[in-house]
């Protein structure tokens, strides 16, 4: 448990600083409401049409293959900055990670879900 200390005391010190600034900005903030303030906000211009709008399935499908990507930039940089430590078992482990990514890639791409209609 020791070697772990200094990790519980750093959550400790960011759930601190997290719930002290929720507390802070509710108790210092100043609340004056106005219709102006309460009124929907887009761009200065006034809102038209109905507020629940069904995006096309592409957008959540591009958001998809980013997070695919987000992880693999997440895991490469560290690889990268590791790479002379780990020797050959780290190359192989990440020749496995980015075969599966690739499968990713491969996946969407036949899908056609990188091509807006």
């Amino acid at each position: 448990m020791t070697g772990y200390l200094g990790v519980v005391v750093f959550l400790g010190f960011i759930l601190a600083f997290a719930i002290g600034s929720l507390l802070a900005a509710k108790v210092l903030s100043p609340r004056r409401p106005t219709a102006a303030k309460l009124e929907s906000y887009e761009c200065g211009a006034q809102p038209f049409g109905e507020a629940w709008v069904q995006f096309p399935v592409g957008f959540y499908l591009v958001a998809l293959v980013f997070i695919v990507f987000d992880a693999l930039a997440v895991f490469l940089f560290p690889w990268v900055l590791a790479l002379r430590t780990l020797g050959v078992a780290g190359i192989v482990t990440m020749a496995i990670f980015l075969a599966i990514i690739s499968l990713g890639w491969l996946y969407a791409y036949r899908e056609r879900i990188l091509e807006w209609q």
